[in-house]
């Protein structure tokens, strides 16, 4: 689960230190997958969070710490049902992390796109790539990107504001694939729902149920996930 013997690229390390004091990058495999990523221990010091510590980590959230649920359970996702990537160029919107490009990438994706807006969330999709030894382009302005044949977005709806993206994904792909376990009642008349999935973030921050509850989206009717 661990692999204690690569030290974190400093640059990353870096970066968290600047949030968190003190907490460590870990190279771990997500739960039925073969992808690793550098994300902070299962357990980590949280008498280290006093009060400055938790308004950095809300106003500078580092999401790429984590493997957010709607991310692991579409990259899960992708790796059960590499069809739906395989031989395509694909875009993955708010890659944090990066899991959900690198699914992609190692479905059989022709050529995958991390999209994120967050510098260190792309530095953190580069080494995330090296680490699981594929090769993703970067890019850090949506409306810079080329029409892709899918468009793949976890967790970004979190936010009310975040919503409007929905809309100007068809900008972009034909085919776009939303899941998200935030939104209580989704509605758009573009996307409609396939299928939920069970998934945690991990490191686990116990979160309640709902929100280890992923549905997901789609603008293309095909069979139940």
């Amino acid at each position: 689960m661990f692999d204690l013997s690569t030290r974190a690229p400093q640059h990353l390390y870096d970066a968290l230190q600047l949030i968190i004091p003190g907490c460590d990058l870990q190279a771990q495999t997500l739960p039925d997958t073969p992808i690793k990523l550098w994300l902070i221990p299962p357990v980590f010091p949280t008498e280290r969070l006093d009060d400055e510590v938790i308004r950095r980590i809300w106003q500078d959230t580092p999401y790429w710490i984590f493997c957010w649920a709607s991310g692991l359970a579409m990259a899960q996702w992708i790796l059960s049902e590499p069809e739906h990537v395989k031989d395509k160029v694909v875009l993955d919107f708010g890659a944090g992390s990066g899991v959900v490009a690198i699914a992609a990438k190692l479905a059989g994706a022709k050529r995958v796109i991390c999209c994120d807006i967050d510098t260190v969330s792309l530095n953190a999709c580069r080494e995330n790539a090296r680490l699981n030894q594929v090769e993703l382009e970067y890019l850090d302005d949506l409306y810079q990107a080329e029409q892709v044949d899918v468009l793949l977005a976890a967790d970004v709806l979190y936010d009310q504001s975040n919503r409007f993206f929905l809309d100007e994904f068809l900008k972009f792909s034909q085919q776009v694939w939303v899941a998200d376990s935030r939104v209580k009642n989704f509605s758009h008349p573009r996307y409609q729902k396939m299928e939920q999935r069970s998934a945690t973030t991990w490191p686990d921050l116990d979160e309640s149920q709902e929100f280890r509850n992923v549905s997901f989206y789609t603008t293309h009717h095909v069979a139940n996930i």
